[in-house]
């Protein structure tokens, strides 16, 4: 992650997010208040997904307990096949 203060990132604004887009570059920057980051989107909408799901009781133990089945035991999506309601 590369750190910048905000007077350079006022001067550079065009180029740092084009930067932060194209190169997929998390940028922080510096103030006497504080720091602040810029991600790209994408990231951003990871993050808000993973909260989203860690937030939902039970999923997690779920997609746990997923890692232990034998998948030669599973069968195709059959898009017809009728699934039980949660």
């Amino acid at each position: 992650m590369k750190t910048t203060k905000i007077s350079f990132l006022k001067r550079n604004l065009s180029g740092i997010v084009t930067k932060v887009v194209e190169e997929k570059e998390i940028i922080s920057i510096k103030t006497q208040k504080g720091n602040a980051i810029i991600i790209p989107e994408s990231f951003y909408n990871a993050l808000v997904e993973t909260i989203y799901l860690a937030s939902q009781p039970g999923l997690l133990d779920k997609i746990l307990s997923g890692e232990n089945e034998d998948i030669d035991l599973m069968s195709l999506f059959n898009s017809k096949e009728e699934w039980p309601s949660a």
